[in-house]
């Protein structure tokens, strides 16, 4: 089995740390991708990070991954609520999907509480900052060990 975790950040998460800091904090997306890569190598996983503002992007990664990674976690950001086309690419990846948000969704607008990403993710983790990223990883090498 793979030891890879990629790591997919969607729209406008390349602006943390400039873009509404009381909502993502300051942390900047490379902080974030530096502190995943460290933490899944502690439990011996090898962490690819990628940010696209382009759907057709992240589908070719998530068609990308079938067959080559152990996981997926992702931030899909606006593309949670609109993106009929990334859950299907989930889909048909066929790699366990942990779903990544960095604010709590559902204290939010009401269009931010649906997410056709939590369709087809082992689990959903919100509203923990940054953090939330490594606690994917610890949940991946829960169930992937």
């Amino acid at each position: 089995m793979s030891n890879i975790i990629l790591v997919l950040n969607g729209p406008n998460l390349n602006m943390l740390g400039l873009r509404e800091p009381a909502v993502y904090g300051h942390e900047t997306l490379a902080d974030v991708e530096a502190m995943a890569t460290r933490h899944g190598e502690g439990h011996g996983f090898a962490v690819e990070c990628k940010q696209t503002n382009h759907e057709g992007q992240m589908i070719d990664w998530i068609h990308q991954a079938r067959g080559r990674v152990a996981g997926i976690v992702i931030n899909p950001g606006a593309w949670t609520h609109t993106s009929v086309a990334i859950h299907d690419a989930l889909i048909a990846c066929e790699v366990p999907v942990l779903e990544v948000h960095i604010s709590n969704v559902h204290k939010r607008e009401s269009f931010r509480h649906h997410s056709y990403v939590s369709l087809v993710a082992v689990g959903v983790i919100a509203g923990f900052g940054t953090q939330g990223y490594t606690l994917a990883i610890d949940r991946f090498a829960t169930l992937l060990k």
